[in-house]
């Protein structure tokens, strides 16, 4: 694994399960003040961070429409570079 990886990357070595994604996911739009989130084994994401450096995700979260916001928050997740620590 890469020294810096994304959730995507920690997802494939089996340290983080889609479970613990999705709920990462609907964390989101849940508390948008969520600054380090616990995904598993020791890695957590800074939410805040992550949607604010994806800009489809942040525009996605103004937007009426729950399917196209889950899958921008999804992929702004995937492509996250979480802290392992």
């Amino acid at each position: 694994m890469a020294t810096d990886p994304t959730v995507s990357e920690v997802r494939k070595a089996a340290e983080v399960t889609d479970q613990e994604i999705d709920a990462a996911v609907d964390a989101v739009p849940a508390d948008l003040a969520t600054d380090s989130y616990p995904l598993a084994k020791g890695w957590s994401l800074d939410l805040v961070e992550t949607i604010r450096t994806h800009a489809h995700a942040a525009d996605a979260l103004t937007t009426d429409t729950p399917v196209w916001t889950r899958t921008m928050v999804r992929t702004a997740i995937l492509l996250a570079h979480p802290v392992n620590g």
